[in-house]
């Protein structure tokens, strides 16, 4: 089996990679393919699981820890656990696709890390901090105090940027989207 490219998308909640990523998928020529992360925490919003992610309880996704099912994971925040399974990576491959992430920035990170020469590590920078608590707000599918822990998280996750390969400033989405096409056709062409 060859492998695929990996593209890594992190970024604090409300920056704008979700969206980046959705954009990127609808590009038939990238040939890209969601990686679906398992998550402990509860569906949002119209959700859809086995799509958005494989929703878990907590007492299977330590299962999976101990059986080293993962690629990467972590307790993003207390109780909610994120993670790639490797079963996950190995569809995607076997389907002749590259692999896109919308991941949290610790998981971006380490599977550049595991995978330096397949993947591109791409962290995308919101205008302001300001911008993204408005951008929380303006979803309405959290409380203020999951906002306010979201928002405290984003100064750490901000900081991380420069270990990622790009960071795309999200200023304006339209431009953001036509820069991460062309990051990702050039890191896709090259061998």
């Amino acid at each position: 089996m060859k492998n695929g490219k990996l593209l890594v998308f992190s970024a604090p909640s409300g920056s704008g990679k979700t969206t980046i990523v959705q954009h990127l998928l609808n590009q038939p020529e990238l040939n890209l393919a969601f990686s679906v992360s398992c998550t402990t925490r509860l569906l949002r919003g119209e959700e859809v699981d086995g799509k958005d992610y494989y929703f878990i309880d907590l007492e299977s996704f330590k299962k999976h820890i101990k059986a080293d099912d993962f690629i990467e994971w972590e307790e993003v925040y207390r109780d909610n656990f994120y993670g790639t399974l490797k079963s996950e990576i190995e569809r995607i491959w076997a389907q002749g696709k590259n692999v896109i992430f919308d991941i949290d920035v610790s998981g971006g990170l380490r599977i550049k890390k595991k995978f330096p020469t397949e993947t591109l590590a791409i962290f995308v920078k919101p205008p302001s901090v300001d911008e993204l608590k408005r951008r929380l707000k303006e979803r309405s599918t959290e409380s203020e105090d999951k906002i306010n822990m979201r928002i405290a998280k984003a100064h750490v996750e901000l900081a991380t940027a420069p270990q990622f390969d790009v960071v795309i400033k999200n200023y304006d989405l339209e431009i953001a989207k036509a820069e991460a096409v062309t990051l990702v056709k050039e890191f896709i062409t090259n061998p």
